[in-house]
């Protein structure tokens, strides 16, 4: 089969380029077991108040979560609770710092796509300052040339900016890549936001190849947008254990469930399937500047 020649590649970050639910379970429950232990709170008791704070606002990687959550409180009587609970703040990088990677394959895949003269375009739907401290992080500012996600939470009133940034505010930026924010409330699956993200590039949908590891939001985005449409089912997580901690203390409100649960009755058929690894992609697409190159 002849190889599809695209100029742009856009992906999913979370669970297509790294395993972002692995990751955020082991950093999640690693600083639940230290708050539980310091608190004597049991786990149990705090996954209630929890829920109710990511959904206000709207991130399950919620800051400044212990500040405001409430079974907290009483304990911490007045006490300054980024110094009574530092062990569990601690616990939670250190877990990211050792488990934040790539799946096999997609540094070299990226990099070839991007030598070829491709523009590179990350799309996620986790907030920026989370997804760009990822993308930081894994040695990707500058392979992307874009991306595009939901602006930020508010940092709440009564924090002091300085107690929570340690550094200053550049260090937390991109340096090559350009961030750009979806309209707020976008949810996927969303063509228009897709088609807009193609419209920005000043390219067309026919130069454009999108990959993300769900059916029902990213493939049948990509496909009513006119983009072709990536699978990598390799990245799916919706059956482990952490995916069931996920949903107990989740952002995804009622509403959301059940919008959930209309797109998945949706029969969606992947043009493109990779079962194994991102670099399956080169086995599918001709990356080139759309010059002939």
């Amino acid at each position: 089969m002849d190889k599809l020649k695209k100029s742009v590649l856009i992906t999913d970050l979370d669970n297509t380029l790294f395993d972002w639910v692995t990751l955020w379970y082991v950093c999640f429950t690693a600083m639940l077991d230290e708050i539980s232990g310091i608190s004597r709170i049991p786990i149990a008791a705090l996954k209630p108040g929890i829920r109710q704070i990511h959904q206000r606002h709207g991130t399950s990687e919620y800051s400044f979560l212990i500040e405001e959550l409430p079974q907290l409180q009483e304990f911490l009587g007045g006490r300054p609770p980024l110094e009574v609970f530092r062990p569990a703040i601690e616990a939670y990088q250190r877990k990211r710092r050792e488990t934040l990677s790539l799946y096999p394959t997609v540094a070299e895949t990226l990099l070839k796509a991007k030598g070829g003269g491709s523009l590179i375009v990350g799309y996620t739907e986790s907030m920026a300052f989370y997804s760009n401290y990822r993308v930081r992080r894994l040695g990707l500012d500058g392979v992307f040339d874009f991306v595009f996600s939901p602006s930020d939470h508010e940092i709440p009133t009564n924090i002091p900016v300085e107690t929570i940034r340690l550094y200053p505010r550049s260090h937390y930026e991109f340096r090559f890549t350009q961030q750009r924010h979806t309209p707020a409330g976008s949810l996927k699956p969303d063509p228009a936001v897709l088609a807009d993200i193609v419209a920005h590039l000043k390219k067309t949908p026919s130069d454009c190849v999108y990959v993300g590891d769900s059916l029902h939001k990213d493939v049948a985005m990509a496909r009513d947008a006119d983009v072709t449409d990536v699978f990598a089912r390799y990245g799916r997580a919706q059956h482990t254990e952490a995916y069931t901690l996920l949903k107990e203390v989740t952002h995804w409100t009622d509403a959301e469930v059940e919008r959930e649960r209309r797109i998945t009755e949706r029969e969606v058929r992947p043009g493109i399937i990779l079962d194994q690894s991102f670099g399956q992609l080169l086995e599918f697409i001709d990356f080139g500047n759309g010059n002939g190159r």
